[in-house]
């Protein structure tokens, strides 16, 4: 009776059986059916409680399955142990195929295949399928006749070293979709760019460790309206594929890769006209220590690529970046390189006439601003950042640099529009210079210790 009138069993039980959606713990729940006979019945009447399954234990598994009555089901099978013919998975599947609408399988390639082949009944509901196979010997196989061949309420696939026949039918709900550690030739651009045409309202496309066989169709253009961002980590050659999207404004690109397979000119497509993010780029940055990195961005997005390598050769960079529409850019970036030649830094200058901000970072010797008298300068040079207002150098310890003539040539180059105004120093040693020599040539010093 004390129980009944406790100030906690006056708590209306639409109220209390909201606390479960608080629990760190999935276990949790049962718990609080112990407490007592009235909280016992007030959670156990909640059937949505009673949703997630991770296929552990059969008496639990029993159950969640029952207490969840006829509520849309989350499964989780984490299988590195053999399974038995009375593994708790097959207490779910195929009776309760119809109900699931997230499903997690992770394991073995042999447990995976096990699990997977015992899902060709169809699953209406089904809006998240994680498929990772942990093997290390072969993929799964995962053919167009799982769930019926009917996925129309996917919005989330994730697959990692799975091979598949893609596409499956009915893909139109689609959002994000994965794919990691295909085995070489087990997947096509012409597959892939069929699998997209499939799955239209695609908002995020993530490929890793994926090497796609080329043979497309010349001039197919597949749209990816909906798109919000790409990812292609490892993946042989990105332009392949790159080359046949139509990528619209405001998504985020990234392509990254090894230097000694790939070139910077093939982790970028071949053409830049269907990159809709790329045109009209205001920022372009380089980083060239360690790996080499090439970041274009702008109102219409960010493309970036990265190729891993212990030393980075700054020729394929300048190179690709000297065949781009550089016209916009007002933001350059250089880190740790120097140019491989003044004719083709001349060249890649020369095109960035809206140039407003410069900004070098541990580049050593690049007298990015050469005048004519300057060993392999050209002697025809002419001023070609005519709107530059202001110049960031990052500086270590170990560099000599000849500041005061480095700015002397940027000021040069500026004057036609006299439109220098800052220098800003960061280095990390706090090193003294003769800033009244500096602002011979601008208007504002600024000096920074890192």
């Amino acid at each position: 009776m004390k129980n009944r009138v406790a100030p906690i069993n006056k708590i209306p039980s639409e109220i209390l059986t909201l606390v479960p959606d608080f629990l760190h713990s999935e276990d949790g729940i049962v718990t609080l059916t112990h407490v007592c006979q009235a909280w016992r019945e007030a959670f156990i009447s909640r059937s949505s409680l009673w949703t997630r399954f991770n296929c552990e234990d059969s008496e639990k598994t029993r159950i969640y399955l029952e207490r969840s009555k006829s509520s849309p089901i989350h499964l989780s099978c984490d299988k590195y142990k053999a399974i038995s013919p009375h593994d708790p998975f097959f207490q779910i599947i195929p009776h309760a195929t119809g109900r699931l609408k997230s499903l997690f399988i992770k394991g073995t390639t042999e447990n995976v295949q096990v699990i997977t082949s015992h899902l060709s009944h169809p699953a209406p509901l089904l809006e998240f399928l994680s498929i990772a196979n942990y093997g290390a010997n072969r993929p799964v196989v995962i053919t167009s006749a799982h769930f019926g061949g009917d996925l129309s309420s996917l919005r989330t696939l994730h697959l990692d070293f799975v091979r598949t026949e893609l596409p499956w039918r009915n893909m139109a709900n689609l959002t994000s979709f994965k794919l990691s550690r295909t085995p070489p030739g087990a997947v096509s651009v012409e597959g892939l760019l069929d699998f997209f045409e499939s799955a239209p309202c695609l908002h995020e496309v993530e490929l890793c460790d994926v090497t796609p066989t080329t043979g497309v169709q010349q001039g197919r253009l597949v749209s990816l309206a909906c798109l919000k961002g790409m990812s292609i980590d490892d993946c042989g050659l990105p332009s392949a594929l790159l080359e046949h999207l139509l990528i619209p404004v405001g998504v985020e690109l990234e392509t990254m890769g090894d230097l000694v397979n790939s070139l910077v000119g093939e982790a970028l497509p071949r053409s830049l006209d269907n990159l809709k993010n790329l045109s009209n780029f205001t920022t372009v940055k380089l980083y060239l220590r360690r790996s080499l990195s090439m970041e274009f961005s702008g109102p219409n997005g960010r493309v970036s690529t990265t190729l891993g390598t212990s030393q980075p050769d700054p020729t394929d960079a300048f190179e690709a970046l000297a065949q781009l529409d550089t016209s916009k850019t007002e933001w350059l970036e250089i880190h740790y390189g120097c140019p491989p030649s003044w004719d083709l830094l001349n060249q890649t200058l020369l095109s960035m006439v809206e140039l407003r901000t410069l900004q070098l970072g541990g580049c050593g010797d690049l007298y990015i601003f050469t005048d004519a008298s300057q060993p392999g300068a050209s002697s025809s040079e002419v001023v070609s950042c005519p709107n530059l207002e202001k110049l960031i150098l990052y500086l270590r310890s170990d560099e000599e640099f000849d500041i005061v003539g480095l700015v002397e040539m940027a000021a040069a180059r500026a004057s036609r529009g006299k439109k220098l105004r800052t220098i800003k120093i960061i280095d990390n040693w706090g090193a003294d210079y003769d800033v009244s020599e500096l602002k011979k040539y601008v208007w504002k010093v600024e000096r920074e210790v890192s």
